[in-house]
Protein backbone atom coordinates (compact mmCIF):
# COMPACT_ATOMS: atom_id res chain seq x y z
CA UNK A 1 0.00 0.00 0.00
CA UNK A 2 1.38 3.89 -0.64
CA UNK A 3 0.15 6.74 -0.28
CA UNK A 4 -0.77 7.23 -4.25
CA UNK A 5 -3.00 4.57 -3.83
CA UNK A 6 -4.71 5.74 -0.95
CA UNK A 7 -4.37 9.31 -0.61
CA UNK A 8 -6.37 9.70 2.22
CA UNK A 9 -5.39 6.67 4.39
CA UNK A 10 -8.44 5.77 6.36
CA UNK A 11 -8.17 5.01 10.17
CA UNK A 12 -9.24 3.02 12.38
CA UNK A 13 -8.68 3.60 16.00
CA UNK A 14 -9.52 1.93 19.10
CA UNK A 15 -8.79 2.94 22.91
CA UNK A 16 -10.94 1.69 25.88
CA UNK A 17 -10.52 5.80 27.25
CA UNK A 18 -12.90 8.17 25.39
CA UNK A 19 -10.80 11.10 25.99
CA UNK A 20 -7.75 9.17 24.38
CA UNK A 21 -9.64 8.49 21.30
CA UNK A 22 -11.04 12.35 21.25
CA UNK A 23 -7.03 13.30 21.52
CA UNK A 24 -5.81 11.23 18.80
CA UNK A 25 -8.88 11.88 16.88
CA UNK A 26 -8.09 15.35 16.56
CA UNK A 27 -4.32 14.31 15.75
CA UNK A 28 -4.87 12.39 12.68
CA UNK A 29 -7.93 14.25 11.81
CA UNK A 30 -6.17 17.47 11.77
CA UNK A 31 -3.74 16.36 8.64
CA UNK A 32 -4.60 16.33 5.23
CA UNK A 33 -3.63 12.73 4.02
CA UNK A 34 -5.58 10.81 7.55
CA UNK A 35 -9.44 10.40 8.54
CA UNK A 36 -10.41 8.03 11.48
CA UNK A 37 -13.07 6.48 10.02
CA UNK A 38 -13.98 3.81 12.81
CA UNK A 39 -13.46 3.94 16.44
CA UNK A 40 -13.94 1.17 18.48
CA UNK A 41 -13.43 0.84 22.84
CA UNK A 42 -11.97 -2.51 22.92
CA UNK A 43 -10.31 -5.40 20.63
CA UNK A 44 -13.04 -7.27 20.18
CA UNK A 45 -15.01 -3.96 18.37
CA UNK A 46 -12.05 -2.99 16.45
CA UNK A 47 -12.01 -6.24 14.67
CA UNK A 48 -15.28 -6.07 14.25
CA UNK A 49 -15.24 -2.59 12.96
CA UNK A 50 -12.47 -3.84 10.23
CA UNK A 51 -14.99 -5.64 9.12
CA UNK A 52 -17.60 -3.44 8.57
CA UNK A 53 -15.19 -0.33 7.10
CA UNK A 54 -12.62 -0.12 4.33
CA UNK A 55 -9.40 0.65 6.76
CA UNK A 56 -5.82 1.04 6.17
CA UNK A 57 -4.31 1.49 8.89
CA UNK A 58 -5.70 0.43 12.30
CA UNK A 59 -4.10 2.41 15.88
CA UNK A 60 -4.80 0.06 18.77
CA UNK A 61 -3.65 0.34 22.53
CA UNK A 62 -2.40 -2.70 24.03
CA UNK A 63 -4.67 -2.65 27.24
CA UNK A 64 -8.03 -2.96 26.40
CA UNK A 65 -10.83 -5.40 27.97
CA UNK A 66 -12.55 -8.28 25.78
CA UNK A 67 -9.38 -8.49 23.26
CA UNK A 68 -6.11 -7.00 23.61
CA UNK A 69 -4.77 -4.58 20.80
CA UNK A 70 -2.15 -7.30 20.55
CA UNK A 71 -4.84 -10.11 20.36
CA UNK A 72 -6.96 -7.83 17.90
CA UNK A 73 -3.54 -7.22 16.40
CA UNK A 74 -3.09 -11.13 15.24
CA UNK A 75 -6.99 -11.25 14.23
CA UNK A 76 -6.49 -8.39 11.72
CA UNK A 77 -3.15 -9.32 10.20
CA UNK A 78 -5.27 -12.27 9.10
CA UNK A 79 -8.56 -10.83 8.12
CA UNK A 80 -6.91 -7.83 6.00
CA UNK A 81 -3.45 -8.77 5.69
CA UNK A 82 -3.09 -5.16 3.44
CA UNK A 83 -3.80 -3.26 6.64
CA UNK A 84 -1.11 -1.69 8.74
CA UNK A 85 -0.99 -2.18 12.38
CA UNK A 86 -0.13 0.68 14.79
CA UNK A 87 0.52 0.00 18.17
CA UNK A 88 -0.36 2.96 20.74
CA UNK A 89 0.56 2.46 24.12
CA UNK A 90 1.17 3.85 27.77
CA UNK A 91 4.16 1.20 28.39
CA UNK A 92 7.71 1.64 27.35
CA UNK A 93 7.93 -2.10 27.73
CA UNK A 94 10.11 -4.64 26.22
CA UNK A 95 7.97 -7.46 26.46
CA UNK A 96 5.14 -5.76 24.86
CA UNK A 97 7.34 -3.94 21.92
CA UNK A 98 8.27 -7.92 21.56
CA UNK A 99 4.81 -9.11 21.68
CA UNK A 100 3.38 -6.57 19.44
CA UNK A 101 5.85 -6.52 16.54
CA UNK A 102 5.33 -10.41 16.44
CA UNK A 103 1.43 -9.77 16.68
CA UNK A 104 1.78 -7.98 13.32
CA UNK A 105 2.51 -4.29 14.30
CA UNK A 106 4.22 -2.22 11.61
CA UNK A 107 4.84 0.06 14.48
CA UNK A 108 5.14 1.05 18.39
CA UNK A 109 3.96 4.62 19.80
CA UNK A 110 4.30 6.19 23.23
CA UNK A 111 0.86 7.85 24.09
CA UNK A 112 3.53 9.91 26.70
CA UNK A 113 4.60 11.69 23.23
CA UNK A 114 1.92 11.05 20.52
CA UNK A 115 2.13 14.36 19.58
CA UNK A 116 5.34 14.42 18.23
CA UNK A 117 5.75 11.02 16.56
CA UNK A 118 1.71 9.51 15.79
CA UNK A 119 1.46 11.24 12.53
CA UNK A 120 4.98 10.39 11.29
CA UNK A 121 4.71 6.93 12.51
CA UNK A 122 1.32 6.31 10.65
CA UNK A 123 2.83 7.36 7.56
CA UNK A 124 5.82 5.44 7.76
CA UNK A 125 3.11 2.58 8.28
CA UNK A 126 1.01 3.50 5.12
CA UNK A 127 4.72 3.39 3.40
CA UNK A 128 5.39 0.08 4.39
CA UNK A 129 8.39 1.06 6.99
CA UNK A 130 8.63 -0.05 10.60
CA UNK A 131 8.22 2.77 13.08
CA UNK A 132 9.89 2.31 17.13
CA UNK A 133 10.19 4.63 19.47
CA UNK A 134 13.63 6.07 20.50
CA UNK A 135 15.64 3.09 22.51
CA UNK A 136 13.26 0.42 21.02
CA UNK A 137 15.68 -1.50 18.61
CA UNK A 138 18.18 -1.45 20.82
CA UNK A 139 15.21 -2.57 23.83
CA UNK A 140 14.17 -5.33 21.29
CA UNK A 141 17.70 -6.41 20.00
CA UNK A 142 18.77 -6.93 23.54
CA UNK A 143 15.51 -9.02 24.17
CA UNK A 144 15.93 -10.98 21.18
CA UNK A 145 19.62 -11.83 22.37
CA UNK A 146 19.13 -12.97 25.51
CA UNK A 147 16.05 -15.00 24.88
CA UNK A 148 18.09 -16.79 22.04
CA UNK A 149 21.28 -16.92 24.42
CA UNK A 150 19.50 -18.88 26.78
CA UNK A 151 18.22 -21.11 23.85
CA UNK A 152 14.76 -20.10 25.22
CA UNK A 153 11.39 -21.35 24.13
CA UNK A 154 8.81 -18.54 25.25
CA UNK A 155 5.57 -19.46 26.77
CA UNK A 156 3.62 -17.46 24.56
CA UNK A 157 5.11 -19.71 21.91
CA UNK A 158 3.60 -22.55 23.35
CA UNK A 159 -0.32 -21.31 23.91
CA UNK A 160 -3.37 -21.28 21.31
CA UNK A 161 -4.72 -18.50 20.57
CA UNK A 162 -8.21 -19.69 21.66
CA UNK A 163 -6.00 -20.85 25.47
CA UNK A 164 -5.11 -17.03 25.56
CA UNK A 165 -8.36 -15.79 24.92
CA UNK A 166 -9.90 -18.60 27.72
CA UNK A 167 -6.51 -17.22 29.76
CA UNK A 168 -7.35 -13.83 29.38
CA UNK A 169 -11.23 -14.07 30.47
CA UNK A 170 -10.04 -16.07 33.19
CA UNK A 171 -7.41 -13.43 34.53
CA UNK A 172 -10.67 -10.90 34.26
CA UNK A 173 -12.60 -12.87 36.73
CA UNK A 174 -15.18 -14.33 34.67
CA UNK A 175 -16.57 -17.53 35.39
CA UNK A 176 -16.26 -20.81 32.82
CA UNK A 177 -20.05 -20.25 32.29
CA UNK A 178 -19.54 -16.52 30.86
CA UNK A 179 -16.23 -17.35 29.45
CA UNK A 180 -18.28 -20.49 27.30
CA UNK A 181 -21.19 -17.83 26.48
CA UNK A 182 -18.58 -14.96 25.24
CA UNK A 183 -16.10 -17.50 22.88
CA UNK A 184 -19.48 -19.56 22.00
CA UNK A 185 -18.02 -22.93 22.96
CA UNK A 186 -19.01 -25.12 25.95
CA UNK A 187 -18.26 -25.04 30.04
CA UNK A 188 -16.37 -28.13 29.02
CA UNK A 189 -14.50 -27.18 26.42
CA UNK A 190 -13.55 -24.12 28.28
CA UNK A 191 -12.24 -25.91 31.42
CA UNK A 192 -10.14 -28.11 28.98
CA UNK A 193 -8.71 -24.90 27.92
CA UNK A 194 -7.85 -23.68 31.52
CA UNK A 195 -6.47 -27.60 32.40
CA UNK A 196 -4.41 -27.59 29.26
CA UNK A 197 -2.96 -24.03 30.65
CA UNK A 198 -2.05 -24.82 34.11
CA UNK A 199 -0.42 -27.71 32.60
CA UNK A 200 1.84 -25.92 30.07
CA UNK A 201 2.85 -23.12 31.79
CA UNK A 202 3.48 -25.65 35.14
CA UNK A 203 0.81 -23.13 37.30
CA UNK A 204 -1.86 -24.65 39.75
CA UNK A 205 -4.70 -22.27 40.22
CA UNK A 206 -6.81 -18.88 39.09
CA UNK A 207 -4.64 -16.13 40.61
CA UNK A 208 -1.48 -18.09 39.36
CA UNK A 209 -3.08 -17.52 36.07
CA UNK A 210 -4.27 -13.85 36.43
CA UNK A 211 -0.32 -13.22 37.50
CA UNK A 212 0.80 -14.70 34.29
CA UNK A 213 -1.45 -12.47 32.00
CA UNK A 214 -0.28 -9.59 33.80
CA UNK A 215 3.41 -10.56 33.23
CA UNK A 216 2.11 -11.13 29.28
CA UNK A 217 0.49 -7.80 28.47
CA UNK A 218 -3.34 -9.60 28.67
CA UNK A 219 -4.62 -7.09 31.56
CA UNK A 220 -4.13 -4.76 33.37
CA UNK A 221 -2.20 -4.95 36.77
Amino acid sequence: MTTSESPTTRVLLADDHTLVRRGVRLILDGEPDMRVVAEAGDGAEAVRAAKEHEIDLAVLDIAMPRLTGLQAARELAVLAPRMRILMLTMYDNEQYLFQALKAGASGYVLKSVADRDLVAACRAAVRGEPFLYPGAVTALIRNFLDRASRGEETPDTLVTAREEEVLKLVAEGHSSKEIAEMLVISVKTVQRHRANLLAKLGLRDRLALTRYAIRAGLVEP
